[in-house]
Protein backbone atom coordinates (compact mmCIF):
# COMPACT_ATOMS: atom_id res chain seq x y z
CA UNK A 1 0.00 0.00 0.00
CA UNK A 2 2.30 2.38 1.08
CA UNK A 3 5.32 3.92 -1.58
CA UNK A 4 8.05 6.16 -1.28
CA UNK A 5 9.59 7.75 1.81
CA UNK A 6 8.27 11.75 0.88
CA UNK A 7 9.72 13.28 3.55
CA UNK A 8 10.82 13.73 7.47
CA UNK A 9 9.24 16.57 9.18
CA UNK A 10 11.23 18.25 11.98
CA UNK A 11 9.68 20.50 14.37
CA UNK A 12 12.08 23.65 15.26
CA UNK A 13 12.31 26.02 17.40
CA UNK A 14 13.85 29.02 15.70
CA UNK A 15 13.19 28.14 11.49
CA UNK A 16 15.41 31.03 10.24
CA UNK A 17 18.42 29.18 12.24
CA UNK A 18 17.23 25.49 11.10
CA UNK A 19 17.29 26.99 7.89
CA UNK A 20 20.40 28.49 7.42
CA UNK A 21 21.83 25.36 8.66
CA UNK A 22 20.39 23.04 6.25
CA UNK A 23 21.49 25.85 4.08
CA UNK A 24 24.77 27.03 4.46
CA UNK A 25 26.05 24.10 6.37
CA UNK A 26 25.20 21.47 4.74
CA UNK A 27 24.88 22.76 1.24
CA UNK A 28 21.07 21.44 1.06
CA UNK A 29 18.44 23.23 -1.67
CA UNK A 30 16.18 25.44 0.59
CA UNK A 31 12.63 26.17 -0.43
CA UNK A 32 10.44 29.13 0.60
CA UNK A 33 8.71 29.39 3.95
CA UNK A 34 5.19 28.48 3.57
CA UNK A 35 2.22 29.48 5.95
CA UNK A 36 -0.28 25.86 6.59
CA UNK A 37 -3.21 27.51 8.70
CA UNK A 38 -4.99 24.87 8.39
CA UNK A 39 -2.34 22.58 10.22
CA UNK A 40 -0.79 25.36 12.04
CA UNK A 41 2.22 25.33 10.86
CA UNK A 42 4.93 27.17 8.94
CA UNK A 43 7.18 24.75 6.65
CA UNK A 44 10.01 24.92 4.47
CA UNK A 45 11.17 21.98 2.33
CA UNK A 46 14.75 21.04 1.99
CA UNK A 47 15.06 18.85 -1.50
CA UNK A 48 17.32 16.19 -1.23
CA UNK A 49 17.81 13.65 -3.98
CA UNK A 50 15.76 10.59 -3.23
CA UNK A 51 13.32 12.84 -0.33
CA UNK A 52 12.30 16.13 1.61
CA UNK A 53 13.34 17.48 4.53
CA UNK A 54 10.53 18.99 6.10
CA UNK A 55 11.23 21.83 8.62
CA UNK A 56 8.27 22.76 11.00
CA UNK A 57 7.71 25.76 13.17
CA UNK A 58 4.55 26.92 15.02
CA UNK A 59 2.31 28.93 13.23
CA UNK A 60 -0.76 30.83 15.72
CA UNK A 61 -1.18 29.43 19.35
CA UNK A 62 -2.86 26.36 19.18
CA UNK A 63 -0.20 24.90 17.03
CA UNK A 64 -0.09 21.15 17.26
CA UNK A 65 3.99 21.96 17.16
CA UNK A 66 4.08 24.53 20.05
CA UNK A 67 3.14 21.29 22.54
CA UNK A 68 5.54 19.08 20.71
CA UNK A 69 8.48 22.13 21.05
CA UNK A 70 7.80 22.41 24.75
CA UNK A 71 8.12 18.49 25.15
CA UNK A 72 11.42 18.37 22.97
CA UNK A 73 12.67 22.46 22.95
CA UNK A 74 15.63 21.38 20.93
CA UNK A 75 13.06 20.21 18.76
CA UNK A 76 13.44 16.74 16.55
CA UNK A 77 11.35 14.95 14.67
CA UNK A 78 7.77 14.84 14.00
CA UNK A 79 6.80 12.75 12.00
CA UNK A 80 7.41 10.62 8.47
CA UNK A 81 4.91 10.87 5.44
CA UNK A 82 4.85 7.89 2.73
CA UNK A 83 3.20 8.25 -0.63
CA UNK A 84 0.02 6.57 -1.09
CA UNK A 85 -1.55 5.78 -4.83
CA UNK A 86 -5.41 6.62 -3.34
CA UNK A 87 -5.70 7.88 0.02
CA UNK A 88 -9.56 6.98 0.53
CA UNK A 89 -8.71 3.55 0.04
CA UNK A 90 -5.63 3.28 1.61
CA UNK A 91 -7.55 5.13 5.29
CA UNK A 92 -10.33 3.05 4.78
CA UNK A 93 -7.82 -0.12 4.81
CA UNK A 94 -6.11 1.24 8.21
CA UNK A 95 -9.52 1.37 9.89
CA UNK A 96 -10.37 -2.15 8.89
CA UNK A 97 -6.98 -3.01 10.07
CA UNK A 98 -7.99 -1.31 13.29
CA UNK A 99 -4.80 1.64 13.08
CA UNK A 100 -6.43 4.76 14.37
CA UNK A 101 -6.64 7.46 11.79
CA UNK A 102 -6.44 11.26 13.17
CA UNK A 103 -9.05 13.36 11.95
CA UNK A 104 -10.55 13.82 8.07
CA UNK A 105 -8.41 13.73 5.04
CA UNK A 106 -6.95 17.42 4.63
CA UNK A 107 -5.39 19.25 1.87
CA UNK A 108 -1.11 19.34 2.84
CA UNK A 109 1.40 21.62 1.94
CA UNK A 110 2.39 20.05 -1.30
CA UNK A 111 -1.81 20.94 -2.69
CA UNK A 112 -2.11 16.74 -2.11
CA UNK A 113 -4.54 15.05 0.13
CA UNK A 114 -2.93 13.76 3.44
CA UNK A 115 -4.27 11.71 6.42
CA UNK A 116 -2.44 11.17 9.70
CA UNK A 117 -2.03 7.77 11.69
CA UNK A 118 -1.55 7.18 15.21
CA UNK A 119 1.65 6.96 16.72
CA UNK A 120 0.73 4.21 19.38
CA UNK A 121 -0.44 2.21 16.41
CA UNK A 122 3.13 2.60 14.65
CA UNK A 123 5.81 2.26 16.98
CA UNK A 124 5.77 5.96 18.28
CA UNK A 125 5.92 7.26 15.20
CA UNK A 126 3.40 9.60 13.77
CA UNK A 127 2.61 8.49 10.27
CA UNK A 128 1.78 10.81 7.56
CA UNK A 129 0.02 9.31 4.42
CA UNK A 130 0.03 11.57 1.21
CA UNK A 131 -1.61 10.37 -2.19
CA UNK A 132 0.65 11.39 -4.96
CA UNK A 133 -0.94 10.51 -7.50
CA UNK A 134 -3.63 11.93 -9.72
Amino acid sequence: MIGRLNHVAIAVPDLDAAIATYRDTLGADVGPKQDEPDHGVTVVFITLPNTKIELLYPLGENSPITGFLAKNPAGGIHHICYEVKDIVAARDHLVASGARVLGDIKTGAHGKPVVFLHPKDFYGTLTELEQTWP
